[in-house]
């Protein structure tokens, strides 16, 4: 379970370091606009991505 966990863990580092790394000004630029949006927008953003992480995970197991 644990290594499973560990595997998991180390994908989302290595997607999450994809585009600062391939794109550092794009990358930049997405984070300066991301602070301007609201609270909602952001929770919707969040919620989205909640969603589709769980869909994925039933999907998969």
């Amino acid at each position: 379970m644990w290594d499973l966990l560990l595997a998991a863990t180390a994908l989302v580092l290595v997607f999450e370091g994809v585009l600062p790394f391939a794109a550092p000004a794009l990358w930049r630029d997405t984070i300066r606009r991301m602070t301007e949006l609201s609270d909602g927008q952001i929770r919707f953003i969040g919620l989205v991505s909640l969603s589709a992480g769980l869909i994925m995970l039933a999907w998969v197991l």
